[in-house]
């Protein structure tokens, strides 16, 4: 269910500005704490926000050019329509059930040489601004390529970063990048461009003691490219199209649109404390479903064989096993990976997908979305990127039961290729069948654009756990970052939370897990994406300790709140989240030093609650604890690699 609504408010007033030497406008939020003045700075617009008075971001450009022509320079801006904008809307597969948005809406009209040409559009609502172009038809043209936007990003002196760098095109295993699975730079400093290609979304800067900037953008999809940031060696970032050499140079990195047409908003979350950026929804607050679901679809657990076993993994037997795994743990589905029709079949495939059946477990399949884009040579391949072979595939699917598919490698954020997420989706709903992206791109508002979409990879995931102990080493610090970063604007498919203390089928050998096993179920919590495929494996039902798998049986996947409580990325993180009626309060420590905080738990009705949590040594116990009556305050302390979760 879900209302919409606009209210007119009263047409803004133009401020005369000596000082700048041109008109302004002011557009403020609900609240009246944001602020965002727009100026045509000498046919050159601009824009700047303020929180509480406190400059956010400094003077910086607007405006794009395009083969019709440059609206960059030489516009006027005119006087906006000012609406307040409202929108009540619920979705089960982001970090909030129910969504109440509200929002101040200014459009302002932008003329060149007496003719309006753009429209500058922007929201500003508590806690977000963004904005977007909207391009007019010139006399009897009707299409236009959009070359370049001057979107920038001015960022005051002395703010540090906390970055993605973009990969190079055409690089990594099999020629598969850029597919946003870089380590982050943390607390590093302005001035830089990454790898020399600039940052993938979402991208977090500290605004010295004022507070946290985050930047990315919604709404893209196969009408336009996925862009990123880049720096020019100073304090000023700006929008970025793809990189020429991307999907092995097949097609344009410039968007080709039909007119009018509108541009993808560019996001920019504020808050003096990280709770805004952890708690926002814009991304699906800025868009709208594109199409209607077709079936009910459903969200749960379920296991994954191919994490701990690899390709080896994916044979009939295993899977059966990993499918009675699943059906002993209560939850929803296996993940059958990558060479399941070499080594499995389509027959017995169908023939798993009975079995599960009769244990109350659902199939999903990966696939390799190659066309001709990267080298990955992993089957089932040319299955994804045509529309006929693709519809057949899934007829085969829907008729045999599978719950959805994971396509994996695409490499790139071409307009073609945002082209073939919205067809596989589109397509796939047709079918009845979820959708997981991997190796890919950061989903852009695509949970409530496309309601058969689940989550994507878009991160270094859980895969370099088992390639390399770095990635062990480091897991605390990345798994600390990723609920400021990354998981903040889009559902994150990491597949971890394992239990087994190596990563390899024995459980002996391998490289070594250095985190706990609270750890392991906090991140279950920390890591939102409404399915989860866990890295649990069968022989934890008899390795691991009984409190784990009992939690790991019950832990929700989808959630109705969010809230931070504490943290600093890459160092800490303590937030909560509710499902129903429950509420589940976690924490993981990456600092060097034993993290020790009184918690006050307003949320938590009863007087003790459970609480799962770490010796020095690591070893985890859990036991019921009373929590203080002033303030409902509770005293943990988290060791390194250490985690926490506390309960009802």
């Amino acid at each position: 269910m879900k209302r919409f609504s606009f209210c007119l408010s009263m047409l803004f007033v133009l401020l005369g500005s000596s000082t700048v030497g041109a008109a302004t406008q002011q557009l403020v939020s609900p609240d009246g704490k944001m602020a965002v003045v727009l100026n045509d700075n000498e046919g050159k617009p601009t824009y700047q926000i303020t929180r509480n008075g406190i400059v956010f971001l400094e003077e910086s450009p607007l405006g794009l050019k395009t083969n019709i022509g440059d609206f960059t320079q030489g516009l006027t801006i005119k006087e906006g329509k000012v609406v307040t904008v409202k929108d009540e809307y619920d979705l089960k597969t982001i970090k909030q059930s129910h969504v109440n948005y509200e929002a101040t809406e200014g459009t302002f009209p932008c003329e060149k040489d007496g003719r309006h040409v753009l429209d500058i559009i922007f929201r500003v609502s508590n806690r977000d601004v963004a904005f977007s172009y909207r391009i007019y038809p010139r006399k009897d043209t009707r299409v236009a390529v959009v070359e370049s936007e001057a979107s920038g990003f001015s960022l005051p002196t002395g703010t540090t970063t906390f970055l993605c760098p973009q990969s190079k095109p055409m690089g990594g295993f099999a020629r598969t990048s850029p597919s946003y699975e870089t380590s982050y730079s943390l607390d590093d400093t302005t001035g830089k461009n990454g790898w020399g290609e600039g940052y993938s979304f979402p991208c977090l800067f500290k605004n010295g003691q004022n507070g946290w900037i985050l930047i990315s953008e919604t709404g893209t999809d196969g009408n336009y490219v996925g862009c990123r940031l880049l720096n020019e060696e100073t304090t000023h970032y700006r929008i970025g199209f793809p990189q020429a050499g991307e999907m092995n140079g097949i097609g344009s990195v410039t968007p080709a649109v039909s007119l009018p047409a509108v541009t993808p908003w560019r996001t920019i979350t504020l808050g003096e404390t990280l709770a805004n950026i952890v708690e926002t929804t814009v991304a699906t607050d800025l868009v709208h479903p594109k199409y209607k679901a077709k079936y009910d679809y459903t969200y749960g657990k379920g296991s994954w064989s191919w994490i701990i076993g690899m390709d080896g993994s994916c044979n009939f037997d295993e899977q059966k096993r990993y499918i009675d795994f699943s059906a002993a743990m209560g939850y929803r589905s296996v993940l059958i990976d990558a060479f399941w029709d070499r080594q499995i079949g389509y027959e017995r495939m169908a023939e798993l997908a009975r079995y599960g059946k009769e244990k109350g477990v659902g199939i999903f399949l990966w696939y390799n979305s190659n066309g001709s884009w990267n080298d990955a040579p992993q089957t089932p391949i040319g299955k994804m990127d045509r529309s006929k072979v693709r519809r057949e595939e899934m007829r085969w699917m829907q008729e045999n039961g599978i719950l959805g598919i994971k396509v994996d490698f695409f490499g790139g954020d071409k307009q073609p290729m945002m082209q073939l997420y919205e067809d596989i989706l589109t397509d796939a709903n047709d079918y009845g069948l979820q959708v997981i992206f991997h190796g890919c791109t950061l989903p852009r508002g695509w949970e409530r654009m496309y309601p058969n979409y689940v989550a994507s990879e878009a991160v270094l995931a859980s895969e370099n756990l088992h390639f390399g102990q770095g990635a062990c080493d480091a897991e605390a610090r990345n798994a600390a970052t990723h609920p400021f970063i990354r998981n903040t604007v889009g559902s994150m498919d990491f597949g971890g939370s394992t239990l087994n203390k190596f990563y390899s089928a024995d459980n002996k050998r391998g490289t070594r897990r250095m985190t706990s096993d609270v750890f392991a179920l906090a991140t279950a919590v920390l890591f939102q994406s409404s399915v989860q495929h866990f890295a649990l494996a069968p022989n934890n039902m008899d390795d691991a300790p009984s409190w784990a798998i009992d939690f790991m049986k019950t832990v929700p996947t989808v959630w109705d709140e969010t809230r931070f409580i504490d943290g600093y990325p890459g160092k800490y993180i303590i937030m909560a989240r509710r499902s129903g009626s429950k509420w589940y309060v976690v924490g993981i420590n990456a600092d060097k030093e034993p993290l020790k905080k009184t918690l006050s738990l307003p949320m938590f009705s009863q007087p003790s609650v459970t609480v799962y949590s770490d010796t020095p040594q690591l070893v985890g116990n859990v036991k019921q604890q009373k929590l203080k009556k002033k303030g409902q305050q509770l005293t943990v302390t988290i060791p390194t690699n250490g985690g926490l979760v506390v309960t009802e």
